[in-house]
């Protein structure tokens, strides 16, 4: 099984999806239904994580470029270990990840600058976590339709625009680095359809493999 990663921009409904595809998962187990897809590991969204820890604020994001660059870098050494640590502990045989180590980059683009972002792209942390999400299933959740909700804790678009530039941002990084992906659309909003969607993916990736 491939490792799949879920990511966008912020509030597009991922960590919405994540649960939703881990609890169908572990229900599938719960009936021993052999024919369903193994139950994988989660890797949780870091970044709330390192905002926590090390007292970073939303705010940091926008109004310091010093902060947020060295809270993007942060969030990607802290998504480096967590996937290092699920290679080593799994007892699966693959892992789901809520965001990737694409997504500090891509707010490294947008709020820092290119040449920040071109010098973590350089970066032997993110050279693996990239050589890892070539082999695996990328799912872009596309921004846009009704998902913008306000937690009081991430990074929030000023307007549609901001959102609309995110969301490139990780197109084109995406397409510049050849890593491959599947876009999950905002038009489809049913919970229910939206894992079906990601399973087909899953599901046919493992039969390629």
């Amino acid at each position: 099984m491939s490792n799949v990663y879920i990511i966008g921009a912020q509030s597009t409904g991922k960590t919405t999806l994540v649960n939703a595809l881990e609890a169908q998962l572990e229900t599938e187990r719960n009936a021993n239904d052999c024919i369903g897809l193994q139950r994988p590991s989660v890797i949780r969204e870091v970044a709330r994580t390192v905002l926590k820890e090390k007292k970073y604020s939303r705010e940091d994001i926008t109004a310091s470029p010093t902060r947020a660059l060295q809270l993007q870098k942060d969030i990607l050494q802290a998504q480096y270990e967590a996937e290092t640590v699920a290679n080593v502990e799994n007892t699966t045989s693959w892992y789901m990840c809520d965001r990737s180590g694409l997504d500090p980059v891509v707010y490294t683009a947008c709020f820092v600058g290119d040449e920040a972002a071109a010098e973590m792209l350089e970066s032997r942390i993110w050279l693996e976590l990239e050589s890892r999400m070539r082999k695996g299933v990328v799912i872009l959740c596309e921004a846009g339709g009704q998902w913008l909700i306000d937690d009081g804790v991430r990074l929030m678009p000023t307007d549609s625009r901001e959102w609309t530039r995110i969301d490139t941002t990780f197109r084109t990084l995406l397409d510049t680095r050849c890593i491959a992906y599947s876009i999950l659309s905002h038009d489809l909003v049913d919970l229910s359809k939206r894992v079906e969607y990601v399973r087909s993916i899953i599901e046919g990736s493992a039969r390629v493999n």
